[in-house]
C-alpha cells in the first residue's frame, strides 16, 4: 500500500480525511503545523487506534526543504494546508500569499522532483465569487472577492500550470461549504450551533440573505479521496458539493428546529464582510464529480442537510467538545 502525505492534517477537514483514509486501511503521513506544544490539532482528539496508525510529520508548508522532506517515501499528496479565514485575510494578506500560494508551489515542486504519482490540491468555492450562473460548473469565471479567494485562485492555477508545463500529475478538488464536527466557530453553522448549545437564544450573526451549498464533511472527505484515486481527474478541476442552495437565514431556522430551540437573530456589524467582498450566492453543479468519479453526496438535499446538522449539533452538545470554543466571541 502506497503512503499518502496529507498536508493540513491537523485541521477540520484534514483530520476527517485522515480518519477516513486510516479506516480504509491506507498508509498516511500526516503533515501537521510545527508548534512548541507538539499539538497535532484535531488529530489529538481521534481514537487511539487511528492516532497510533499515523506517521506524523511536524513542519511548515512555507518551507520548501521541509515539504520535500515530508514527501520523501510517499507516493502521493493530498494538499489541504492553507490559511482559510476570510476576515483574517483582510488583515494579513501577505500571510495568505506565503501559505496558500508559496505553500502550494512547494508541494507541487516536491511532487515533480520526487516523481510522485498524484497531487490533489484543495481549492474552495470562494474562488468563483458570487454565482453569475447557477448551478456553478467548473467553467464558471474565477473572481477573487477577498484576499483569501485571490490566493486560492493563484494556488489552483499554479498547480495546474505544473500539469500543463511539466506533466506533474495534478488534480484540483473544489469543495463547497463544508460543515461538521470540529469546524472552527468562525464558520456560520458552528457559530449558530455553539451559541444555542450554550443556552443562548439571541444568536449574533452577519448577513442572512446569502445562499450556500453546504456539504457535510464526510462527503467532502469521500470526494477528495475519489479525486485522489482516479486517473480521470488528472489536470481537472472538480466540484464537490451537495447540489442545492439554502440561505443563511433558512439555515438558522433549520438548526433551531433540529435543536428544539426558539431563537432570535441579532445583526452583528463586525461579522459583516465589506459589501463588494460578500459572496451572495453559491450553488454547486456536481455532475462532473458524478460522471468522472462516481461520487455523489450521501447528505444531499434538505433531508441530508438536516441529518448532517443533527450529527454536528450532537457533537457540539458534548461539553468536552464545546469547551474548546469561545462561544459567542467573534474571532477573525
Amino acid at each position: 500500500m502506497s503512503k499518502i502525505l496529507v498536508t493540513g492534517a491537523d485541521g477540520f477537514i484534514g483530520s476527517h480525511l485522515v480518519e477516513e483514509l486510516i479506516r480504509q486501511g491506507r498508509e498516511v503521513r500526516a503533515f501537521v503545523y510545527y508548534n512548541s506544544f507538539d499539538s497535532w490539532g484535531w488529530l489529538d482528539t481521534l481514537p487511539a487506534d487511528i492516532r497510533n496508525s499515523l506517521d506524523v510529520f511536524r513542519g511548515d508548508v512555507r518551507d520548501s526543504l521541509c515539504v520535500r522532506k515530508a514527501a520523501e517515501g510517499c507516493d502521493s499528496i493530498l494538499h489541504l494546508a492553507a490559511l482559510i479565514g476570510i476576515p483574517y485575510s483582510y488583515q494579513a494578506p501577505d500571510s495568505y500569499v506565503d501559505t496558500n500560494i508559496k505553500g502550494t508551489l512547494n508541494v507541487v515542486q516536491a511532487a515533480r522532483d520526487l516523481g510522485l504519482s498524484k497531487v490533489t490540491v484543495t481549492s474552495t468555492s470562494e474562488t468563483y465569487g458570487t454565482a453569475q450562473v447557477v448551478p456553478i460548473t467548473e467553467d464558471h469565471p474565477l473572481v477573487g472577492q477577498s484576499p483569501y479567494a485571490a490566493t486560492k485562485i493563484a494556488a489552483d492555477q499554479l498547480a495546474l500550470s505544473y500539469w500543463r508545463s511539466f506533466e506533474t500529475p495534478v488534480a484540483v478538488v473544489r469543495p463547497f461549504n463544508t460543515y461538521g464536527p470540529r469546524q472552527s466557530a468562525r464558520a456560520v453553522i458552528p457559530t449558530i450551533i455553539t451559541q444555542i448549545a450554550a443556552g443562548q437564544r439571541q444568536i449574533r450573526l452577519g448577513s442572512l440573505h446569502p445562499t450556500r451549498d453546504f456539504n457535510y464533511v464526510r462527503d467532502t472527505a469521500r470526494g477528495m479521496i475519489a479525486v485522489h484515486d482516479s486517473s480521470a481527474s488528472l489536470g481537472e478541476v472538480i466540484n464537490i458539493g451537495s447540489g442545492f442552495e439554502i440561505s443563511v437565514g433558512d439555515t438558522v431556522r433549520m438548526i433551531a428546529e433540529v435543536m428544539n430551540a426558539e431563537v432570535e437573530v441579532v445583526s452583528d456589524d463586525q461579522r459583516l464582510r465589506p459589501g463588494l467582498s460578500e459572496v451572495e450566492r453559491l450553488w454547486a453543479c456536481n455532475k462532473k464529480a458524478k460522471a468522472l468519479l462516481g461520487w455523489e453526496p450521501e447528505f444531499g438535499g434538505l433531508d441530508g442537510l438536516r441529518q448532517g446538522l443533527a450529527l454536528t449539533a450532537e457533537w457540539f452538545a458534548n461539553d468536552d467538545n464545546r469547551r474548546r470554543y469561545k462561544v459567542g466571541a467573534y474571532t477573525v
